[in-house]
């Protein structure tokens, strides 16, 4: 199959009713990509030598998504005309005036289609030398799909949609699957004799099955045993199933590849994501966009990580983070929520309760627990006391704090930006540092503290805490009642 030439088309013109979605339906998505990239990246499996695709719904946003995932795609606007033979007609007209080859067609909303099935069907069609061959199925219950007709002898003789079809018709079981691949010529000549006199007034893609019967080609249908290739996606629920099952594929095959995942049902991957043998993935767990994920490290339960680096060893639990670095023996969490530009280094960590955006924290400093760090470089084996807010915003401008190396900030301390805090130094609990402070120093600013005797039962009387403070003051009077 070395000198094959291939060129592939694929349908994304209609408009999707039933999805009831002002998004065009090949645009909604399913393990982290639009249904129409699915295709595309399995139509680049097959390294054909052009890739076209027929709009017309919401042509513009849908031709952008298609070049932005495949920019060498081109872009073919179906007419007036309605039906898949026509939209196949107006591709085959865009491809150059030489082009012997196959032409393989596929559905930008049947995205679970895989290079290897087709792979097994181009390779077919090429060493019977057909004129088409299609992917099929047996449905027990084919409700609404077009049928396989097929003579006593077994041999194809063409295909039926089901409003077009007799109630024996209805009874067959084989149903078209809608991938196709044509030999050029064959297909541009039925084309040409393809009228709209059916039921829908379309120009039926499937109706070439006879004309090319007619002529003496070779048609024939071959059955996949996994139905969910053909699946196409028509509704709400049927993304939904579509997503459930690409979901489960993905997961097992990390699986296979050396990666633990303790709940496979509640764990969602992302088509895009990386993951390294022996890394554990906990219950609860979503892995989104280009996350990577390096050996050894475990992540969950309940976190989610979108486009996230997470190094060799680290672990996240029960946290939220985008755009975001992890690196090597790192910690993160629980409850943790860790936004873009945020970069952890080695044996690092983010604990309880804190949020950190655009942020350096580096090897082995710490932000234990109830803290915000945004907009700060945070040398290494630093420790950032419970309860610091970096306080980053006057309101027009975002603004810088730096804090070297080996730095002790109290609990409860302010920094505001921009503010430097240098190597060895410390800072008292509730702080408020608003100038940089030098190396070795103490920064402190607490007031005096002041106690006004009888405050309560002077401005809170009748209340539990008068009353606990008065019966305290009783307490504390009776050693001198016995004297």
């Amino acid at each position: 199959m070395s000198d094959r030439h291939i060129a592939v088309i694929i349908l994304a013109a209609g408009q999707g009713t039933r999805m009831k979605s002002s998004l065009p339906k090949v645009l909604h998505r399913i393990a982290g990509r639009p249904l129409i990239s699915h295709v595309l990246d399995t139509a680049a499996g097959l390294s054909p030598e052009v890739v076209l695709s027929v709009v017309r719904h919401e042509r513009e946003w849908v031709a952008a998504a298609i070049l932005d995932h495949a920019p060498d795609t081109v872009i073919v606007d179906q007419d007036d005309v309605p039906g898949t033979g026509r939209a196949v007609e107006q591709a085959l007209e865009a491809l150059p005036a030489d082009f012997e080859g196959s032409v393989v067609v596929l559905s930008g909303d049947v995205p679970l289609i895989d290079s290897a099935t087709l792979e097994r069907l181009v390779g077919g069609h090429l060493e019977q030398g057909r004129s088409m061959t299609m992917l099929s199925a047996i449905f027990d219950n084919p409700t609404g799909l077009g049928r396989i007709l097929r003579d006593s002898g077994g041999s194809v003789t063409g295909i039926v949609e089901e409003k077009d079809a007799s109630e024996s018709q209805r009874r067959i079981t084989e149903i078209n699957g809608g991938i196709y691949v044509f030999a050029r010529r064959a297909l541009e000549r039925a084309l040409a004799e393809i009228d709209t006199n059916n039921a829908q007034g379309e120009k039926y893609l499937t109706d070439a099955a006879s004309r090319i019967l007619a002529s003496g080609g070779g048609v024939e249908a071959v059955a996949t045993d996994d139905p969910w290739l053909i699946a196409g996606v028509n509704d709400r629920v049927q993304l939904a199933e579509a997503g459930r099952e690409l979901n489960a594929r993905i997961v097992r095959a990390h699986q296979r590849a050396g990666v633990t995942i303790r709940d496979p049902r509640t764990t969602w991957i992302d088509a895009d994501v990386s993951i390294e043998a022996d890394v554990e993935i906990l219950p609860g767990t979503f892995l989104q966009g280009a996350t990577s994920i390096a050996a050894g490290a475990v992540v969950g339960p309940d976190t989610t990580l979108v486009d996230c680096e997470v190094g060799e060893g680290a672990r996240v639990r029960r946290s939220e983070a985008t755009l975001a670095v992890i690196a090597a023996g790192a910690e993160v969490g629980p409850f943790a929520y860790i936004r873009p530009g945020t970069e952890l280094g080695e044996g690092g960590k983010i604990g309880a309760f804190v949020e950190t955006k655009n942020a350096k924290v580096g090897a082995a400093s710490k932000i234990p627990h109830l803290s915000y760090v945004g907009d700060g470089v945070i040398g290494t084996g630093t420790n950032i006391g419970a309860g610091t807010i970096f306080a980053n915003y006057d309101g027009v401008q975002k603004h810088q704090t730096v804090v070297g190396d080996a730095v002790r900030i109290g609990s409860k301390n302010v920094l505001i930006a921009p503010v430097t805090i240098e190597d060895g130094t410390y800072t008292a609990a509730g702080t408020v540092v608003r100038k940089n402070v030098p190396s070795g120093s103490l920064a402190l600013n607490v007031a005096p503290q002041r106690n006004i005797a009888g405050w309560v039962a002077e401005h809170r009387p009748g209340t539990s805490t008068a009353e606990a403070a008065e019966r305290a003051a009783g307490t504390e009077a009776s050693p001198s009642d016995d004297q």
